[in-house]
């Protein structure tokens, strides 16, 4: 890991000296301050990659300091370090935005794991392109989650990410394997939804030379592709149901056998897969491989919905906002209270890719410093509303309402059906035989 930029509160000499000592032990650049005014100061001054307070009673005092250092600099992480603390305190802590808490006296394994685990996963805004894969939250549960995360990133174990359209199931994916062994090996992510039946098995396990018209070449799929490393499996629900059992032997034997070829090929592989379907469902419809399933299912990770999370919407908004200051070239600097109250009051059926593309047509619409209300709503387009729940005609059956909203969704994103399919939950090959069926009644008609 780089140099990181560590920013410390500490009044008492000797936990100033073991936390100092621990991070330039860890080659990180270190400053300390001794008053809340120097902290705030420094902290408007400069971008830091972590700020650690060390705290004593009364505990009040170091909650007010730590709540205002978190509302003013929402995406840098902030580390409470106590003597003596009770476990309510650390509740308070967590709830007033902290990121980690510990009890003094400091032991070096616990600042490591702190340091890579809150520090690598938060990358500053102007990093090219790093923000790109950033989780970034306060929740208490999506923290809880990224613990899961970390307790197993180092297991051979398959893990299965499930979770709605747009809650960020790969960034997850992607946290797993920066938290590994195999972070210095390749990710490769495949989606199953994306690649037609028939291409889907050479892209996953390889061909021969000359196995069917247009293999011109050796060709090594995915897994080996992934060997050492990580393969993420995107919306494994949409995987063909024949394919599932050649799938389910690699993840038993730890070996594929191309298409044409003469013997199988040895991998080692981290296999991780998404799904934003029910699994038990498709397995008594007789969709998905039950014995596959369970393969796949032995550490299942539940991503939450972006409605059950709801106190991350301003962090992930300032968030996306200074990215898209920079993409953009613009210099909106925050919301205003009334933008956000309108966020807060959304549904969000497309989660966090909805919001992101909520922001960033924010920003471009902006005119001045601060993004209104008025800024959310495109000339010509429907207004910009909290309660984004339908509203149906009475007299219409459910098949006909499932249409209404199909069409509807489609003429929302220009009929860019991969787009609508994500904002109606459900896979592009979902959407493409309701489309089919649709059809065929026509015709019939």
């Amino acid at each position: 890991m780089k140099e990181k930029k560590i920013l410390i509160f500490e009044t008492t000499p000797a936990d100033k000296k073991d936390l100092v000592e621990v991070f330039e032990t860890l080659n990180h650049h270190v400053v300390t301050v001794a008053d809340p005014v120097a902290l705030v100061e420094k902290m408007d001054g400069k971008a830091w990659d972590l700020v650690v307070i060390g705290a004593c009673p009364p505990v009040a005092d170091a909650l007010t300091l730590l709540g205002r250092i978190t509302a003013r600099h929402p995406l840098v992480p902030v580390i409470m370090a106590m003597a003596g603390a009770d476990p309510q305190t650390a509740v308070q802590a967590m709830k007033a935005g902290a990121s980690d808490f510990f009890v003094k006296p400091i032991q070096i394994n616990m600042v490591k794991n702190i340091v890579w685990s809150r520090v690598a996963i938060q990358p500053k805004p102007d990093e090219r392109g790093a923000d790109r894969f950033a989780i970034v939250t306060r929740d208490p549960g999506m923290k809880h989650l990224l613990a899961s995360a970390r307790k197993i990133c180092d297991s051979q174990a398959p893990i299965l990410i499930h979770g709605e359209s747009g809650t960020g199931k790969e960034l997850f994916a992607r946290y797993v394997h920066s938290c590994s062994h195999r972070r210095d090996k390749p990710f490769v992510a495949v989606n199953c939804a994306a690649l037609p039946e028939s291409l889907l098995e050479s892209e996953l396990f390889g061909h021969e030379k000359g196995t069917f018209t247009g293999a011109v070449a050796q060709k090594k799929g995915k897994f080996e592709q992934a060997n050492g490393g990580t393969l993420l499996l995107d919306e494994i629900s949409e995987m063909d149901y024949s394919l599932q059992a050649k799938l389910l032997r690699v993840l038993q034997e730890r070996e594929v056998d191309r298409v044409g070829g003469t013997g199988p090929v040895p991998v080692d592989v981290k296999v991780l897969a998404t799904t934003n379907r029910d699994l038990d469902s498709m397995i008594h419809a007789g969709e998905f491989r039950e014995d596959l399933y369970y393969r796949l299912n032995v550490v299942p990770l539940q991503v939450p919905p972006l409605r059950d999370r709801r106190a991350d919407i301003p962090l992930l908004s300032d968030f996306f906002i200074r990215k898209y200051n920079r993409i953009d070239n613009r210099n909106v600097k925050g919301l205003t209270q009334e933008s956000v109250s309108l966020l807060m009051n959304r549904s969000w059926k497309g989660n966090v890719r909805e919001l992101e593309n909520v922001i960033q047509r924010a920003v471009l619409m902006c005119e001045g410093l601060t993004i209104t209300c008025e800024d959310f709503t495109m000339p010509g387009s429907q207004p910009f509303v909290g309660n984004t729940a339908p509203v149906f005609s009475p007299g219409l059956s459910l098949k006909e309402m499932e249409k209404n909203i199909i069409f509807s969704t489609l003429d929302h994103t220009n009929d860019n059906r991969t787009h609508a399919a994500q904002i109606l939950g459900i896979s592009v090959r979902t959407l493409r035989n309701k489309l089919n069926e649709y059809k065929d009644k026509m015709a019939v008609q």
